[in-house]
């Protein structure tokens, strides 16, 4: 697929110099710097040593105070309290964080996970009532809530009191609970708003241990679990957020919980843990247990106190993530095929397909697979309970959540955010929800939002990756949304030796080394850019945009360079 080449407008060179020179590092680096909203010596101190004191006091949330003495209150009058969350690794972190941290004041401590199929995302009528049935006075839900008004109404009415704590974008009408812990409520003045579910789940922590007098410290080893939030949400990485991660991932490298531990060594990688590995080897298998079975083992994984409990649960875990390769595999084949096949498809402005024996589970990931192949507005569409229910992707600049919501009276109720969304319909409406959807697309889609686009930080000369260079752009990390990994350009580079294609499944990546007339040469791996073996000439120049990045191979550090794409 063409990519669109974008390099990111000017930064003021002024401010780059007065930095590089305070600073004494190149102005490439200080132009990284300003691009993020550095801009001096004391803002770099802060980015560069990211400190616990850097919090938000928890208590500038709206109804924080209100949530602390409700916990309080439940605790001192033995009342038994409900951790309740979502099925995917947000709402399973936040459940650990909030059971395993609660559970050590008090006993009388319980989690639920409602389940994907029968009672679908978020806060479930059948979960209240397994709350009444087991005596539960107090609903602690998390990463969900904050639209379920009609349910914690249904709650009050069965004397059950709800503190929901959320990251998602509220409608018109909160829902009437104790307390609503939202930092994107209106009314809210809390300083970060992109918090994930995980992260509200820890302020409220912070917020009873300050009321208390119990320690920061003491609450930190809880960040692992934030963070692997905070990667698999794909929330911001700046601000507040980027905090807590960078202290997450110290955990995480240092001393993991056991659960983690064990997903870490399933994953072939016990150390320099990074986003990016939290990403492609420790959520996914997170999100597979609730995907495929029950999200209740994910949670019994995270809560894990010693290694041999993990592991029998790590065990599981991966087990279900197996399958869901499998399914995520012959699915995503499937759709290839019912795409290339179909003549009409080849016009259309976007994709939505429906086939109603597709495992629900992991019709998100094939929306994804989807999107990196044809790069247009997706819905995947299955049965499930009879209805069709479906998961949305969308394109950068593209809001798929208000095409969506322009189809409403063809839906029976939708929900998400931009970029991703799920939806669920009648099935006698699936072809009119196409027909209008493509609709909505076509007509209010800009064409440039169909061109994938590489968004390039700087070029950049073979020889300026020094390094110091190298180990002061380590230093921006944690990356990940609007803290990206930088990507740079270096034009006339050539190719020295051969070029191979490797992968274990599609041997569609492209292995080989570059370099310009004042370099070294450096070592390159292009996913997905196999095709380009046979265009590239060795000794002759073309142009490469590129991240840089640390490889590790059977103990050998080296630094090497990850093609995004290749100009001839």
């Amino acid at each position: 697929m063409e990519k669109r080449w974008v390099e990111s407008p000017p930064v003021d060179t002024e401010i780059i110099h007065q930095l590089a020179d305070q600073l004494n590092i190149t102005t490439i680096i200080a132009g990284l710097l300003v691009s993020r909203g550095v801009t001096s010596f004391d803002e770099a101190k802060d980015f560069f040593r990211p400190c616990l004191s850097h919090l938000h006091d928890p208590f500038l949330m709206k109804d924080m105070e209100k949530a602390v003495l409700r916990i309080e209150q439940a605790i001192a009058q033995n009342e038994k309290i409900l951790v309740y969350g979502d099925y995917d690794v947000d709402g399973t972190t936040s459940v650990s964080l909030v059971y395993s941290f609660l559970r050590t004041q008090y006993p009388a401590i319980d989690f639920y996970i409602p389940d994907r199929y029968k009672e679908g995302y978020g806060i479930s009528f059948q979960g209240i009532d397994w709350a009444h049935t087991h005596g539960f006075s107090l609903i602690i839900a998390l990463d969900c809530g904050i639209k379920s008004i009609d349910k914690v109404e249904y709650a009050r009415s069965r004397q059950i009191d709800f503190i929901i704590c959320d990251h998602h974008l509220p409608g018109e009408t909160l829902p009437d609970a104790l307390a609503v812990l939202d930092p994107k409520r209106a009314d809210c003045e809390y300083p970060f708003k992109e918090l994930s579910g995980c992260g509200i789940g820890f302020k409220l922590v912070q917020a009873y241990c300050q009321k208390n007098d119990i320690p920061l410290e003491q609450i930190t080893h809880l960040l692992d679990l934030v963070v692997v939030s905070i990667a698999s949400d794909l929330v911001p990485v700046t601000g507040e957020n980027r905090t807590l991660s960078y202290f997450g991932l110290k955990q995480l490298n240092e001393n993991p919980r056991p659960g983690l531990k064990a997903l870490m060594e399933l994953a072939g990688k016990l150390k320099d843990i990074t986003v990016t590995d939290i990403v492609f080897f420790i959520g996914p298998r997170i999100n597979a247990a609730g995907r495929i079975d029950d999200a209740e083992h994910a949670v019994e994984l995270l809560i894990s106190e010693s290694d041999t409990i993990a592991y029998g649960h790590s065990q599981v875990v991966n087990t279900k993530n197996s399958e869901r390769k499998e399914f995520d595999q012959n699915i995503t084949l499937e759709a290839f095929a019912m795409l290339d096949n179909d003549e009409q498809q080849l016009h259309r402005k976007s994709t939505v397909l429906y086939n109603p024996t597709w495992h629900k589970g992991v019709i998100g990931i094939v929306a994804s697979r989807l999107l990196d192949r044809y790069y247009r507005p997706t819905i995947i569409l299955t049965e499930s309970n009879g209805m069709a229910s479906g998961s949305a992707r969308s394109v950068n600049g593209y809001d798929i959540y208000k095409a969506i919501e322009l189809c409403g009276d063809l839906l029976e109720q939708f929900g998400g955010h931009k970029y991703a969304a799920g939806l669920t319909l009648k099935p006698e409406n699936v072809e009119a929800f196409k027909a209008r959807f493509e609709e909505i697309v076509s007509s209010t889609i800009e064409e440039r939002s169909l061109l994938q686009e590489i968004e390039i930080e700087s070029e950049l000369r073979l020889s300026d990756i020094t390094p110091k260079f190298f180990r002061i752009l380590q230093q921006i990390a944690p990356f990940g949304p609007e803290n990206m990994r930088p990507v740079f350009l270096s034009k006339g580079v050539i190719s020295p030796g051969e070029l191979h294609v490797v992968g274990k499944v599609n041997s569609n990546h492209l292995k080989f080394s570059v370099m310009q007339e004042d370099s070294f040469r450096f070592e390159c791996i292009g996913f997905g850019l196999g095709a380009f073996k046979d265009k590239i000439i060795p000794y002759q120049p073309f142009d490469i945009c590129y991240t840089i990045e640390e490889n590790v191979w059977k103990d050998k550090v080296n630094v090497q360079l990850n093609i995004k794409d290749i100009r001839v």
